[in-house]
């Protein structure tokens, strides 16, 4: 409902240039298209950045298949179980020691049941030994188990040039290119690679202040204040944004490190359907009227904690009309752009560039280094009043080691470099190039028959597989020809909904991404993973690239 909602105020809007529209249907979704208008080129852009994020839902064949195998699966466990109790087979996991038999267990043996009997089935699809660059393509150290993945060895073989379509290498600055990386070798030998301090007490580098001013420039804010490592970024800062007396709005997608922080305040949680503005409005409009819960006295802050992309579903947030209903109610706004900075926008500014909102609408701005550019940590971008609170208030500003210095480095290299202060165009040929291939991966998967999840111009891409063993045996398969993939399960996703997570990156070539193509297309078959009922024809999907190219 809310998604049709936004298709008619999109249509609304557009339909005041005047100009000629075509009705194109492409995956089930209507992509329109405006002629001889002096619009043109602005409607076009409103409407690949106002694109549906797509969630197709499987048949229900697959659905019933799903849950009888993890039905199986947890019947042999429980079988297995029983054997190991009597003495027939040898237990592996973790016991309790015998001359504690009477304390408080500190494995509980129900919930490891799950590790026990179904992670250790496929954990050889996990934790890969890689012994090169993680960039485009890598080196694996290729392993073997004698006792059913409890335990592994080497061969002493490398598994050469596999290609990497699982890394956060959104635009390639994972890289090891000598001349690309000269300033941050001189920043190492000047500074080091440690600080061991904090940055309130000895750890407070020149070029972590300058680090700081490019991060406000380049997102478009007064301030910033960055941490050394992303996943504290947000778990250390919320707690310091909101107590108890506050109320927190999540949508039910939210990554790990927001929930824990969430929790971790002590504030009150709530959690909206994801992406869903009537979900939300509805809790505002709750929120407002009634308060807190007993008392019923104002909230002390309302917070509205969003993801710019989502990491498991590729799917992109509804930013305008979230800004529009955080004004409405005077709620504040906390956005994660750990996955999107760097990856979408014109020119990498993230999605208040993409969807053309103000960024001092946002509040709190939080991205990461650890995707988009090649390093590690992360930052808060705000106002300045909001940075220099959390620069006395938040546990990582004050406990934790100050960022390593060569990783400053690379991250400022990687920044000026997106905007073009190094003095060449290679950021925006970065940023171009990964809308290419996220365009052209996506629409090659769509017509091959996969269900795939997300926003068309999102470079997470999640093919939905669905059934356990055909999770494990998606991932060796595609490991057998050289194509290194992420396969993600229950408890990381709904138990029927299993997928592999592709990541695009603009160091791809166009004979990567088609040599992963035909590999998922012979995998595919092989293994009836094509569930989609939508199909696009080839000429369609053509029209639908070249129109995203030429607005390039």
């Amino acid at each position: 409902m809310a998604r049709t909602a936004a298709n008619n105020n999109l249509k609304t809007r557009a339909s005041h240039n005047g100009a000629k529209r075509d009705d194109i249907k492409i995956n089930g979704y209507h992509k329109k298209e405006e002629k001889n208008g002096p619009g043109t080129c602005v409607a076009s852009r409103q409407n690949r950045e106002n694109s549906q994020n797509s969630f197709e839902q499987a048949p229900m064949f697959v659905a019933v298949m799903t849950y009888l195998g993890y039905g199986i699966v947890t019947l042999f466990g429980y079988l297995r179980d029983f054997l190991r109790a009597v003495g027939l087979e040898k237990c592996h996991v973790a016991q309790e020691r015998e001359e504690q038999k009477d304390f408080v267990p500190l494995y509980q043996d129900f919930e490891n049941f799950y590790t026990r009997n179904l992670y250790m089935r496929v954990r050889d699809n996990w934790n890969r030994p890689i012994c090169s660059l993680p960039g485009p393509v890598f080196d694996l150290m290729e392993r073997v188990s004698d006792d059913y993945n409890w335990t592994f060895r080497l061969t002493g073989r490398t598994i050469h040039d596999v290609i990497n379509v699982g890394s956060y290498n959104y635009l390639g600055f994972a890289e090891n290119n000598v001349d690309f990386l000269k300033t941050v070798a001189e920043t190492t030998c000047q500074y080091g690679v440690g600080v061991c301090s904090t940055r309130q007490e000895m750890g407070n580098l020149s070029i972590h202040q300058e680090l700081e001013e490019l991060v406000a420039k380049f997102v478009g804010v007064e301030s910033s204040m960055t941490f050394g490592m992303g996943f504290a970024t947000n778990s250390m800062n919320i707690p310091a944004l909101v107590g108890k007396g506050c109320l927190i709005l999540s949508d039910e997608l939210n990554h790990t490190s927001l929930i824990l922080g969430a929790r971790l305040s002590g504030a009150t949680i709530r959690v909206f359907k994801h992406n869903n503005m009537h979900s939300l409005e509805k809790m505002l409009r709750e929120a407002v009227c009634s308060g807190q819960p007993r008392t019923h006295r104002p909230w002390k802050k309302i917070l509205i904690m969003v993801e710019g992309i989502y990491s498991m579903e590729g799917s992109l947030v509804r930013l305008p009309e979230i800004i529009a209903l955080k004004k409405k109610y005077k709620a504040y706004l906390y956005l994660d752009e750990a996955h999107s900075i760097g990856a979408v926008g014109p020119s990498g500014r993230g999605v208040t560039e993409l969807f053309d909102v103000n960024p001092a609408d946002v509040d709190v701005m939080m991205g990461t280094f650890t995707k988009s550019f090649g390093a590690s940590g992360g930052y808060i971008a705000g106002k300045k009043e909001l940075v220099d609170y959390l620069r006395a208030h938040s546990h990582s500003a004050v406990y934790a080691s100050a960022m390593s210095p060569p990783v400053t480095e690379q991250i400022i290299r990687a920044m000026k470099c997106l905007m073009g202060k190094d003095g060449s165009t290679e950021g925006m040929r970065r940023v171009r190039q990964l809308a290419e291939n996220t365009v052209y991966f996506r629409t090659r998967l769509k017509e091959m028959g996969f269900i795939i999840y997300g926003n068309d111009y999102s470079p997470v891409v999640p093919i939905l597989l669905y059934m356990p063993g055909k999770v494990v045996a998606f991932a060796r398969e595609m490991l057998e020809r050289k194509i290194g993939v992420v396969v993600v399960g229950f408890p990381a996703t709904p138990i029927t909904e299993a997928r592999a997570r592709f990541c695009l990156s603009a160091a791809h070539t166009r004979a990567m991404l088609d040599q992963v193509l035909h590999h998922l297309n012979e995998v595919g078959d092989r293994l009836c993973l094509k569930f989609s009922r939508r199909r696009v024809s080839p000429q369609t999907a053509l029209c639908a690239e070249t129109d995203f190219e030429s607005d390039n």
